[in-house]
């Protein structure tokens, strides 16, 4: 099923399995992020939010030849030439960023190619990072004279620690997948002939398991990595709470019993 989306430039479906597709097309411009792209995001994930047919979510780019190369550059002098177009830039991005990091069921990343400055901070969001041999990740803000928001910053830190976060932005440098899975950056190096297939395997296996447990565990997890804010620790408990008085334990139970694959509905 296509989602209702605005722009060409963002494509979201869902499969009959359950699993949501985010395809970044801007292959032209190696899928650089635009304003419109930015509005599709934020529309896509919020949609996929509510759907609860919808177990996991694969965003990738378009091409092969990036997943994202950071903000489209030739809209700066349009819609970020000053703070006040900052300001109105970063409300859109600031909703797409908003769902990509609140969205509440696992959301893995496929990267071919270049994962560059926002594209790296969009992988970032993901829970799960795959990654073909030959893509490149770098933060070049350094080269451009941009900030970069805390947020962001915090994110990469709580990835892979604050000293490599530091090599990162001050050498604004480009790595390999190889020093990225090292750091912890991503989480798999497949073959680009094989990287979809495992992709989907692994989103399969996900979406297989209970979704009130694996929206439980992400949330405590999340938690953890802002610090265990009391409030978000509230809400962890009642989705624990949740879990244990739901039809899917009840499920898991009996298969467990008889021996047999669960089927699990949400609720």
């Amino acid at each position: 099923m296509k989602l209702d989306i605005e722009t060409k430039k963002i494509e979201a479906s869902i499969d009959q399995t359950g699993i949501g597709w985010l395809i970044f097309n801007n292959p032209d411009r190696h899928n650089a992020l635009s304003l419109e792209m930015w509005k599709g995001i934020g529309d896509a994930f919020e949609q996929f939010n509510d759907a609860n047919d919808v177990r996991a979510v694969i965003m990738r780019g378009a091409g092969g030849r990036a997943f994202v190369s950071g903000a489209d550059i030739s809209e700066f002098d349009k819609e970020r030439a000053n703070a006040l177009q900052r300001e109105t830039y970063g409300e859109v991005a600031g909703r797409a960023t908003h769902w990509l990091n609140k969205f509440e069921k696992p959301l893995i990343a496929l990267v071919e190619g270049y994962c560059i400055g926002g594209g790296l901070a969009t992988a970032l969001s993901a829970d799960i990072r795959f990654a073909s041999p030959d893509s490149k990740f770098g933060i070049p803000a350094a080269k451009l004279g941009l900030g970069y928001e805390y947020e962001g910053l915090a994110k990469l830190a709580r990835v892979v620690g604050p000293s490599r976060a530091r090599d990162i932005m001050f050498s604004a440098r480009f790595m390999e997948a190889e020093e990225a899975l090292a750091m912890g950056l991503i989480n798999f190096i497949v073959s680009r002939d094989k990287i979809q297939d495992s992709c989907v395997e692994y989103a399969s296996l996900v979406a297989a398991n209970a979704p009130l447990t694996v929206k439980a565990a992400k949330a405590a997890l999340n938690a953890w990595e802002r610090g265990g804010e009391a409030k978000e620790v509230v809400l962890v408990k009642e989705l624990v709470d949740a879990c244990f008085n739901s039809e899917d334990y009840k499920e898991g139970r009996r298969a467990f019993g008889a021996k047999e694959k669960p089927v699990f509905k949400n609720r």
